[in-house]
């Protein structure tokens, strides 16, 4: 009989380990974890970031301070710890750091971080992200934004979530994660520019940075069918990056991967309009995830109740199994080489 076997049969005879946890522990693989990705708790969170009390979100403003808090209380239920360099959770943002000399005047903000430590190449980090400010009030009205990025920022916390249980179930990641939520991307991408130039582990041994930034609507091009997802950037730094994303796209979520905003010229330039450029501009691949325009963006009427949550839950399950891949590989993604 497998030694194995043998031991787990010993814990069951003297009742350390009970026949139901026995069995229950020989069924977890990758699968187990990748269908627990839970609509319901996606939808809780996103509606709580678009709800009056958040109030917009604006940075530096006392909604976008609530939205940190609520963050933070989230890793904490995790039991998911912040990085070495972040107090509690968070890494301040100075209003100097923002301060253009023109434009909207803001306040000390805070980027919210957390952080599962790889169990073989811990000096490598994936990093997954998403902005959680929005346009706060303006002429008394709430700028929700539901999709922009509510969504975005719930999928992180989801994605987190799941790795935690994983590593709780003797499933740790081999590289190291980094969940890192932005401030102040919509007046100027400042939370991740503030990231790369004070990075809290080494951008040298920063793998990828998979970005996500509205991913619970449809746009008028898949408004009937909608199992699908724009991706920005990921053949751009490595081909290696691209060829995982579409393998574990087609072994798992098998959504349609639409690469249009990826095309060099593309006249909307969505490749540097969300926090993934201020990696790529220190080298560091990225891949964005996001669902294209909608007649809500940018207006008050981006709110909860239009979000699509059963496609926000298979696109948040494919970053997901994409991560896990990354994190769990025998190399790290290579390069693209230098023209």
């Amino acid at each position: 009989m497998h030694l194995t076997k043998c031991i787990i049969i010993a814990l069951v005879a003297v009742g350390v380990l009970g026949p139901v946890q026995a069995q229950r522990k020989k069924q977890l693989n990758f699968e187990y974890f990748y269908n627990e990705i839970n609509r319901d708790t996606l939808a809780k969170n996103l509606k709580m970031l678009a709800s009056d009390e958040f109030e917009g979100r604006k940075t530096g403003e006392i909604g976008q301070k609530k939205a940190a808090a609520f963050l933070v209380k989230q890793y904490q239920n995790y039991k998911i710890s912040a990085p070495k360099n972040a107090k509690k959770h968070l890494q301040e943002v100075p209003a100097s750091f923002m301060d253009k000399g023109y434009g909207p005047v803001l306040k000390d903000s805070e980027n919210v971080v957390a952080y599962i430590k790889g169990s073989e190449f811990p000096n490598e980090t994936i990093v997954i992200s998403a902005h959680y400010d929005h346009m706060g009030i303006q002429n008394g009205e709430i700028f929700y934004g539901a999709d922009d990025n509510a969504s975005g920022t719930a999928g992180v916390l989801e994605i987190a979530r799941l790795f935690k249980e994983a590593e709780k179930n003797g499933f740790s990641p081999k590289r190291s994660l980094l969940f890192l939520h932005f401030t102040g991307e919509e007046f100027g991408l400042y939370g991740s520019k503030y990231y790369v130039e004070n990075p809290l582990y080494p951008l040298e041994n920063t793998i990828t940075d998979l970005n996500i930034d509205m991913i619970g609507r449809r746009s008028d091009a898949y408004i009937e069918t909608g199992n699908y997802i724009y991706l920005v950037g990921s053949d751009r730094l490595s081909t290696e990056l691209h060829e995982v994303s579409e393998s574990v796209n087609q072994k798992y979520a098998q959504l349609t991967l639409d690469y249009k905003y990826n095309v060099v010229g593309e006249p909307e330039q969505i490749y540097f309009r969300s926090d993934h450029y201020n990696f790529v501009k220190k080298g560091i691949p990225v891949i964005f995830y996001y669902n294209g325009p909608h007649a809500d963006y940018h207006k008050s009427t981006d709110t909860a109740d239009k979000i699509d949550y059963d496609l926000l839950k298979k696109r948040v399950q494919l970053i997901f199994a994409t991560a896990w891949e990354l994190a769990n590989r025998k190399e790290r993604i290579t390069l693209n080489p230098q023209s």
